[in-house]
């Protein structure tokens, strides 16, 4: 079972932005794998800090996690964590390239590759929109959808390179990725390390680029993805599938793509919650008498039966046929709020008739102590 993010970071709830980066060194710093070779429980605590961070960091994804907690980021989510080496370059962005080097003697990774080297540049996130019907929110839906955006060059690869005849070590970093520079200072020398400025840190450079890509490794093109959306999301609530987004420039890892999603309207429910609310509007006659109805939900139709002498205002309530809680067990109820319906045009028979109603006993109000009040009612609906 997950750990809390706020306890791996050893903060508060309350923790401002920067209390939450200095925890976070503090806890990288302290279960970095350069400092504990081969020590796979500090490994797991140093990717569990890069989680907690990555989280904790985004105000978007903080909010749903405090809203919804680890369920937030469950089966067809994503709270954007990858693999050893995202968490690496986000280290080294963290702490900057001169002190994650010189801290680590320049054993430091950055961007995934051995021996210091990053492969390209990271691919940008993309964010489209699927909206979706009550229906498909209640159940769960998997949905194909077509992005537009960059992908890797079948040509060269993905290299960016003419053919592998066109790519040379770097001259300036000679292959490491990365520049050293030792300073005298008067506590010592001191040992910095910077990514390398001819070949980005790539440890190689291009002397004659691909003719199809122009050296990106990479073209605009299409891709048909499979979104797995969970039952119960909501509007506003954002997914995250990783390595979904821009392909990297030469070779570099692609980004994610966010799925921001949207409700379509019902014609006849209106959703509150996890509840879903639908307005039965009934004659005057109906409602005296009583009557058995049949109501639009999530799920269909449902037959309800209506007791005479149900007052104007009543709400009724389906147990479980309102939305499932995204990743949980719990399962909303619909409520049908009862509306009598009162005629606009009468014509003068029907005034003769309502006339002599008028004076009938049974139709003055007699509200007894077991009418409950709007606001009773509401409480009721809402506990």
């Amino acid at each position: 079972m997950k750990r809390d993010y706020y306890e791996i970071l050893g903060v508060s709830k309350t923790a401002s932005a920067d209390e939450i980066k200095k925890a976070y060194r503090k806890v990288a710093m302290q279960f970095h794998p350069d400092r504990n070779p081969g020590d796979k429980a500090a490994e797991d605590k140093f990717k569990e800090a890069a989680e907690a961070y990555e989280v904790l960091s985004d105000a978007d994804k903080r909010a749903k996690y405090d809203r919804f907690g680890h369920q937030a980021f469950g089966p067809g989510t994503s709270s954007g964590t990858g693999n050893m080496d995202d968490i690496f370059s986000q280290f080294g962005d963290i702490f900057g390239d001169d002190i994650f080097g010189s801290f680590f003697g320049g054993g430091g990774r950055r961007g995934g590759s051995a021996g210091g080297r990053a492969r390209g540049v990271r691919g940008s996130n993309l964010r489209v929109k699927i909206k979706l019907t009550y229906e498909e929110i209640a159940k769960g839906v998997t949905k194909n959808i077509k992005v537009k955006k960059y992908v890797g060059c079948n040509t060269c690869g993905g290299s960016g390179a003419k053919d592998k005849g066109s790519v040379q070590t770097c001259n300036t970093c000679g292959g490491s990725g990365q520049v050293r520079k030792v300073t005298n200072t008067f506590l010592g020398q001191m040992q910095t390390v910077t990514t390398c400025p001819t070949c980005n840190g790539e440890g190689t450079t291009i002397t004659a680029k691909c003719g199809n890509c122009k050296g990106e490794g990479r073209v605009f093109g299409e891709e048909t993805i499979n979104v797995d959306i969970p039952a119960g999301v909501g509007e506003g609530m954002q997914l995250s599938m990783g390595g979904k987004g821009n392909m990297g420039e030469r070779g570099g890892a692609p980004g994610d793509l966010i799925i921001l999603i949207e409700e379509e309207p019902h014609k006849e429910l209106q959703r509150d919650g996890l509840n879903v609310a639908f307005e039965l509007h009934l004659t005057f006659s109906e409602i005296a008498f009583g009557t058995n109805v049949e109501v639009p939900t999530i799920d269909g139709r449902a037959k309800i039966k209506i007791p005479p002498g149900t007052q104007s205002g009543k709400i009724f309530r389906l147990k479980g046929k309102g939305f499932p809680e995204v990743n949980g067990y719990h399962r909303g109820d619909q409520l049908i709020h009862v509306n009598a319906w009162t005629p606009q045009n009468l014509t003068s028979e029907e005034k003769d008739m309502l006339e002599k109603l008028h004076h009938s006993p049974n139709f003055k109000p007699q509200p007894g102590k077991s009418e409950k009040s709007f606001f009773e009612k509401v409480k009721e609906v809402f506990s």
